[in-house]
Parts: structure tokens; C-alpha cells; sequence
């Protein structure tokens, strides 16, 4: 269904403009710069043996084959070439080298609101993209009720999209991608933006949809998702396809790649990841009583999590959290800040904060872990949405021996190990 052969994309990125110093010199630039910019035009579409500063190769030589009916996953780190990919298979951007050979209709999410005319309603939109994707109105018509049905927004379909929230653009643009039949479905890390039920039901109709035939490249940062839903993922680095297989051992692969030692606490390059609501300034975790600076916590003690934020603007619906991995790739469980507290105590906040959460001791078996801090408007949009950062190892200590019997620490079954206690009750 899709054939990449050798494709390979490159960016200027940050070029200088040429300064002088006397009139000579600004003359002399003048009659230079349609010669310079030839070659720049001529050096996007070729390698060179050595890289210009303000040149990036965001995809290099990446081949693959889709069959009809696949379901792939693509997953890799922020700046890998994962988008780029989807982008160029999509032909919002062609290939500075290579050829792409698809066959059939191809729908695609990449951010919210793909495809979309904002002054255009939820209804004008629907048949647009119909359109666009070669359909008849009759064919659209058909659908139509089904695609509002499942996006949710029964009673916005007649207002310009251009007042969509986020999260009702994303419903509305995967309903009409999933709902009107192509033969190959692409989506970017888009569907973050909706609630969870809401994943969850797309989840099942991509599933649905595999089962009737068609293929789809699905890019997330959520690697369960990708596990569950995918039969093969391509693993990015750095614009290069490194990895092609089954979803459990390209993913534990991706997850032991960069672990070339364990790593508590973590401060983003730069300073600061985020936008201009909020920023992180650091992520990072400790025990009670050993500290954990060293990335190892005993199973007996309580582990703090703890993030160090800016935040810039007062934000409603705010959302500081974590997803926290084992060493398989899978999602143990997600936490925010708002899960306990009836209010949102950020909401009415602005400056540098610290916030600490405790994960209760006796709870992670002992292995490898993996932290992700998520920060986000709840239901709407993610403003800091990465891999995970922060790897820390729990193991048994002198005073677990108690808790099992010996010998048996690795076998004990199950993601998780609670110590949980029991009660015995004579009747007679």
C-alpha cells in the first residue's frame, strides 16, 4: 500500500545574512547573492561531506513497505523525523530526495485542525474534506450522521470551526478522517488533545478500521497505545529508520537505548521546556532514607516525585503530572496534580513553584522504571508532552526479606507489588 524508497528531507534552518562593512562590500554581496541562493536550492536536495551549520537533515535515507491492512507504529524521540515522515507521506512537504508511492486515498491528522477552513462550519467542513479526499455528495451524505454521531458535537456542527476549542476540532477532524474510507490513515500525536474516553474510542475505531483492510501509520509518544494497537513499529533516531519489528522488542529496545545509566532527576536543554503559559524547569525523584540521588530506591521506602515549574500566565483547567513506564514500555499509570485536590490550585498562580507527590512504598516490584512528565490544559491541548526523562531502579532490601519468602523476590507475577494486608477470621 505504501512504498518509501530512500526518501531523505532537509532544512535550512537560522542562515546568516551576509553583512558589510563598506559600500564596496555591499555591492559586491549583491551581485553574489542569486549564485549563493542557486547553490543553497541545489545543496537542499544532495548530501555534502561535510554538514553546513545551518543545515539539518530531518529524514536520511529512510525506506520502508506498508502492506494493505497494516497497522504501524512510529515512535522515537521529539526531533527524530517522525512528523517529517508523516508530513512528506502525506505530500504537505516533498522529499528532498527518494520517491513515495501510495495507492489509494490517504487521510491525515497531523495537528489539530488539519484540513479545516476556520471560517467554514462543522458541516461545511465535513464535505470539504469529502472533497478533497475525491468522494461524491451523495457518498457524504451517507456518512454524515455517523461522523457527527461519534465526534460528540452534535450541537456545534453549524458554528465556524474557527470557535472550536482544541478538543472539539480533534473530535471533529478524526471522525471525518476515520468515517470517510480511505484507504491509508495517518495520525500524529494529535489525539493527545482529547480526554481519555475519547482516546479510547478512537483507539477502537482505528482498530475497527484495521480489521476492514485499511492501513494506518499511527505516531505516539504512548507506547502502550502503540503496543495495543499496532503489529509492527519503526523506531526513529535522528531521521533514520534503525528499527523495524514486532512492537515489544522495538519498544524495549527504544527504552534500553538511552539507558546507559539510571538517571534521577532531569533538567531540559535550554533551561525550560514548555510555551508561554508554563514552563519545566526540572523533574526528579528521591526516597526517604537513601536519598535515591543514584537512581536507587529500596521497595520499602515511600518515592518523591517532584517537579520544579514556571509558570508564566494564570491557567485554567491546568494539568502537572506523570506517566510512569516499566522497563517493557508499558503505561503503569498516569498521575496530575488535580486527582486528589477538589480545586485546581494553580489556577489562580504565577511565578516558580515546586509540587511533590508520593509514590507509597512497597507498591513498584523491583525492576527498572521510567517517568514522562506531562503538563497540559485538561482536554484541550498538551504543552509539555515528551518521552520519558527520569529512570530509576526499585530493588529488595535487608527488611523486605521478611515480607517474602526467599528466593522468590523475581518470580512474584503482575506490573505492580503491593503489600497488602490480610485479616483471618475463625467462624467455628
Amino acid at each position: 500500500m505504501i512504498t518509501v524508497s530512500d526518501i531523505s528531507k532537509q532544512y535550512r534552518i537560522g542562515a546568516r545574512a551576509l553583512s558589510a562593512r563598506t559600500l564596496s562590500e555591499q555591492l559586491g554581496n549583491y551581485l553574489r547573492s542569486p549564485l549563493v541562493n542557486l547553490r543553497s536550492l541545489r545543496g537542499l536536495t544532495r548530501f555534502k561531506s561535510h554538514e553546513e551549520r545551518d543545515v539539518i537533515w530531518a529524514l536520511k535515507n529512510v525506506s520502508f513497505e506498508v502492506m494493505p491492512g497494516e497497522v504501524v507504529g512510529i515512535i522515537g524521540r521529539n526531533g527524530a523525523g517522525k512528523s517529517t515522515l508523516l508530513k512528506v507521506l502525506s505530500r504537505i512537504t516533498p522529499p528532498s530526495m527518494g520517491r513515495v508511492l501510495i495507492r489509494g486515498r490517504v487521510a491525515s491528522l497531523l495537528e489539530v485542525g488539519t484540513g479545516f477552513h476556520p471560517e467554514l462550519t462543522g458541516r461545511e467542513n465535513v464535505y470539504l474534506n469529502g472533497t478533497i479526499l475525491g468522494m461524491r455528495k451523495y457518498e457524504v451524505d451517507r456518512k454524515f450522521d455517523e461522523i457527527v454521531d461519534f465526534s460528540g458535537i452534535e450541537r456545534f456542527i453549524d458554528t465556524p470551526v474557527k470557535r472550536y476549542s482544541s478538543g472539539m476540532a480533534v473530535r471533529l477532524a478524526f471522525s471525518v478522517a476515520a468515517h470517510l474510507e480511505p484507504e491509508v490513515l495517518m495520525i500524529d500525536e494529535v489525539l493527545a488533545v482529547g480526554d481519555y474516553d475519547f482516546q479510547a474510542k478512537c483507539l477502537g475505531k482505528m482498530s475497527s478500521i484495521s480489521r476492514d483492510g485499511r492501513t494506518i501509520l499511527f505516531v505516539s509518544h504512548n507506547l502502550t497505545a502503540v503496543q495495543d494497537l499496532c503489529e509492527r513499529v519503526l523506531l526513529f533516531e535522528n531521521g533514520i529508520s534503525t528499527c523495524d519489528g514486532k512492537p515489544q522488542d522495538v519498544i524495549g529496545r527504544y527504552l534500553k537505548k538511552h539507558d546507559d545509566g539510571i538517571s534521577s532527576s532531569w533538567k531540559p536543554r535550554g533551561g525550560a521546556v514548555g510555551n508561554h503559559q508554563v514552563e519545566l524547569l526540572s523533574v526528579g525523584i528521591d526516597s526517604e532514607t537513601h536519598g535515591g540521588q543514584d537512581g536507587n530506591i529500596c521497595y520499602d521506602e515511600m518515592i518523591s516525585v517532584r517537579f520544579c515549574c514556571e509558570i508564566k500566565h494564570a491557567t485554567k483547567n491546568l494539568v502537572i503530572g506523570y506517566d510512569l513506564y516499566d522497563d517493557s514500555g508499558n503505561l503503569l499509570w498516569r498521575s496530575y496534580h488535580v486527582d486528589y485536590e477538589k480545586e485546581d490550585v494553580t489556577a489562580n498562580i504565577k511565578g516558580v513553584v515546586e509540587m511533590n507527590t508520593i509514590i507509597p512504598s512497597r507498591l513498584l516490584k523491583p525492576g527498572q522504571y521510567m517517568l514522562a512528565p506531562r503538563i497540559g490544559v485538561h482536554n484541550q491541548y498538551w504543552i509539555v508532552n515528551i518521552d520519558p526523562v527520569v529512570r530509576f531502579k526499585v530493588y529488595y532490601g535487608d527488611n523486605s526479606s521478611r515480607v517474602w519468602a526467599s528466593g522468590t523476590e523475581n518470580k512474584k507475577v503482575g506490573y505492580i507489588a503491593p503489600y497488602i494486608k490480610w485479616t483471618l477470621n475463625i467462624l467455628n
